[in-house]
C-alpha cells in the first residue's frame, strides 16, 4: 500500500496546489459575477458554511493570523456581507455570521462553482463521481478529526 499512499499524497499535493493558487478563486469570482476581493472569498464562504464562527477558529481554518482575519472580517462587515454577534459558546467572544446580502453572494459563488465542477467531471460516470465524493468526504473527516488531536 506504500505506492498507493504515495500516489494519493501526490494527487492531494497537486489538488492543494491548484486550490491555493489565486487564479481559480479569481476565475470563480468572475464566473459568479460578483465584486469581491479574492482574499475575502475563503472567509465569506466559511462563515456562510460554519457561522457563527469566532475569529480565532476561522483564522485556523484558513491558515492566517487572527489579526489579519479580524481586519478582513471588518472589510466584509463594511460590505455588509457579514455581521458580528456574540458567540453562542461564549458571549464575551464576537463571532462572524453571514448576512442576507452575503448569502446572495455565496449563492452566486456556489452556482458558479457547481458549473465549473460539472465541466471538470464531464465524461465521468455518475457512480465514479459518487464514489469520489464519498471517499473524499471520509478522508477529509478523518483528517479533520486527526488535526483536533494535535
Amino acid at each position: 500500500m506504500k505506492k498507493e499512499i504515495r500516489e494519493l499524497r501526490e494527487a492531494m499535493l497537486d489538488l492543494a496546489g491548484v486550490l491555493n493558487r489565486p487564479q481559480p478563486d479569481s476565475a470563480l469570482i468572475k464566473a459568479a459575477g460578483v465584486d469581491l476581493d479574492r482574499a475575502l472569498f475563503p472567509l465569506l464562504v466559511r462563515i456562510e458554511r460554519l457561522g457563527p464562527i469566532g475569529i480565532v477558529e476561522l483564522a485556523e481554518l484558513v491558515g492566517r493570523d487572527h489579526s489579519t482575519v479580524s481586519r478582513q472580517i471588518a472589510k466584509l462587515e463594511g460590505l455588509r456581507l457579514v455581521a458580528r454577534c456574540p458567540s453562542p459558546g461564549d458571549g464575551r467572544v464576537r463571532a462572524a455570521i453571514i448576512t442576507d446580502q452575503g448569502r446572495v453572494m455565496t449563492a452566486a459563488l456556489d452556482a458558479a462553482r457547481q458549473k465549473i465542477i460539472h465541466e471538470l467531471l464531464a465524461g465521468w460516470e455518475t457512480e465514479d463521481v459518487r464514489n469520489l465524493s464519498c471517499l473524499l468526504r471520509r478522508f477529509a473527516d478523518g483528517a479533520m478529526a486527526w488535526t483536533r488531536t494535535l
